[in-house]
């Protein structure tokens, strides 16, 4: 069952997930899902990432729009056809949830994982897919003293011309990052890969910022598909040395 989150326009649903086995206190990491949605692929991810020892929150970032359910695709991703559909009506929402309406549910997301039964207190960590990388890289950046881990996978956007591109921001961070791109990306291409890595580098923040070859965008979800399961593989693996390193050191 997700629970209710207190955000900046409503309450907005998460899925939380918790290691397998019993333990004690652990690390939180906020999981910011793709384009669409807290469905059941989201959730198999995020129980992986807890089964590594941490508790994971991944919230719905489109509250405003409807709830986990309303938002759910309608219709089976798994073909080509599919998926296009689904993006049809997920796209646009994401358009919507400007930096203006993202930051103040960020600061809600924190709060709220700070305050999940088993979380110990300390850093987090961060990790988004597609659009939520962009998320991520901006919970690191508005929350330097919080976040030490943030990974970004087959992201967007994260280096625009635009003023409030994600990557202006990441002399605030003070996070390890790991960025796994897709290959051949429009939303993420070789020159704003470059700009990204730019970036981090004057930043002076320690970063992996990779081109996974061959992978492509949305490597990871596997009911669509453009899944690539030796990506994802390397992706979770990758993300694991991060969070651990960080967290758990």
């Amino acid at each position: 069952m997700p629970i209710e989150i207190p955000a900046a326009e409503g309450t907005a649903e998460a899925i939380v997930t918790r290691p397998s086995s019993a333990t004690g206190p652990v690390p939180g990491v906020i999981l910011y899902m793709d384009a669409f949605g807290l469905r059941p692929r989201i959730q198999e991810m995020a129980q992986r990432i807890a089964d590594w020892g941490y508790v994971v929150l991944a919230p719905n970032v489109f509250y405003r729009e409807g709830s986990m359910a309303e938002l759910a695709p309608a219709m089976d991703m798994s073909t080509q056809e599919g998926r296009e559909a689904a993006g049809k009506a997920a796209f646009p929402r994401v358009g919507r949830l400007t930096p203006d309406k993202a930051l103040p549910d960020i600061d809600a997301w924190v709060s709220a994982l700070a305050g999940l039964d088993g979380v110990a207190p300390g850093p987090i960590g961060t990790t988004g897919y597609c659009m939520g990388a962009r998320l991520a890289v901006r919970t690191a950046t508005s929350h330097p003293d919080v976040v030490a881990a943030c990974g970004g996978f087959h992201g967007g956007g994260l280096a625009t011309d635009e003023p409030d591109s994600p990557h202006l921001k990441l002399g605030n961070a003070r996070a390890r990052f790991v960025f796994g791109h897709a290959d051949h990306d429009r939303s993420m291409a070789p020159d704003a890969v470059a700009r990204l890595g730019e970036a981090l580098q004057t930043a002076g923040l320690e970063a992996s910022n990779e081109i996974y070859a061959g992978a492509p965008h949305g490597y990871t979800m596997g009911d669509t598909p453009v899944f690539d399961p030796q990506a994802t593989e390397r992706h979770f693996q990758e993300l694991q040395a991060l969070l651990d390193g960080t967290l758990k050191g």
